[in-house]
């Protein structure tokens, strides 16, 4: 008895010292990860959580960067959305931006996937220089297109000319203006969709692709019935993000017309721009910055619900 209770309590001990060393390691390992972890987490909290949180305590405030912030409530809110006429334009030009550019983006960057999942010579290549507007910088693609929509002397204008249609004054006349940002960012983004379409297609069993052809079935049936369905988590995926980020349109706009003419060209960002830095009105510049997270965040929700009535996932 004496001698079972001297073997339990020596066990235990082991058994006590095993875990304070596991518990040593694991205090070591915690320790290890925070570190690493460190400059990401200080530099998330510096550069996104502390300036969101300040924003949206400025909004409630008129400030005009110099001075003291006086607290104004809900009356940056208030004039945003039933006083400034300009704002309401604003998301009329957003909303036109955002339904042509992200349509155009996704047709140009499936035709293109479509094309390039064929056996083609030189299709790497092909890839790799339709890719490479994505990584270039916008300012400096949007100083090119600006001197290629010049009326008189400008690449596009002469190319239309060869057509015989008349010169367009595209970055300063009103009807035209924003259908050359559009295009000009269409030339720019769509290379991002196109390899994710491309990798979409190339996950497409074969087989059943065989399978339709020997029923019968020709290219166009085979893409509506086979292509589309099982590549509709990636457009999914594409026509998501291409819509958040067209609602943020900036550089081109800022460079190419800079909201001119008449403000044809002045978008949601834009406008938050003049107000906050050109304006000095921070505290509605960051209303605009918050009603702009709202209909985002409206607009996404209203995807994800609706995603179940047309995607397809195996």
């Amino acid at each position: 008895m004496a001698e079972n209770i001297v073997n339990s309590t020596g066990l235990a001990a082991k058994n006590n010292k095993k875990t304070g060393y596991w518990n040593k390691r694991e205090k070591t390992n915690l320790i290890t990860a925070i570190l690493f972890l460190l400059p990401n987490i200080i530099g998330f909290l510096a550069f996104t959580l502390i300036p969101v949180i300040v924003s949206f305590i400025i909004s409630f405030f008129d400030w005009e960067l110099v001075g003291d912030p006086v607290f104004a409530g809900l009356k940056n809110y208030y004039n945003l959305l039933f006083s400034d006429r300009l704002f309401l334009k604003v998301i009329l030009n957003t909303l036109y931006y955002v339904g042509s550019y992200v349509t155009l983006n996704v047709i140009i960057a499936m035709s293109l996937a479509l094309w390039l999942t064929r056996n083609l010579k030189g299709v790497l290549v092909f890839r790799s220089v339709f890719f490479l507007p994505q990584v270039m910088p916008i300012v400096a693609l949007a100083l090119i297109w600006k001197m290629m929509y010049l009326p008189k002397y400008g690449l596009i204008n002469l190319f239309l000319g060869l057509f015989g249609v008349p010169d367009i004054n595209w970055l300063f006349d009103p009807r035209f203006a924003m259908l050359g940002i559009v295009i000009t960012s269409g030339w720019m983004g769509f290379g991002y969709n196109m390899v994710i379409f491309i990798a979409g297609i190339k996950g497409i069993p074969q087989s059943m692709f065989e399978a339709a052809w020997i029923d019968g079935a020709n290219k166009w049936q085979c893409f509506w019935r086979i292509t589309l369905p099982l590549l509709s988590p990636s457009v999914f995926y594409a026509v998501v993000m291409t819509i958040i980020s067209s609602f943020q349109v900036f550089d081109q706009t800022m460079v190419m017309t800079g909201g001119s003419p008449a403000n044809s060209t002045n978008t949601i960002v834009l406008y938050l721009y003049q107000n906050g830095f050109q304006f000095f009105k921070m505290g509605y510049a960051s209303a605009i910055a918050w009603v702009l997270f709202a209909f985002i965040f409206v607009v996404t929700m209203i995807q994800m619900k609706l995603q179940k009535d047309w995607v397809y996932y195996e």
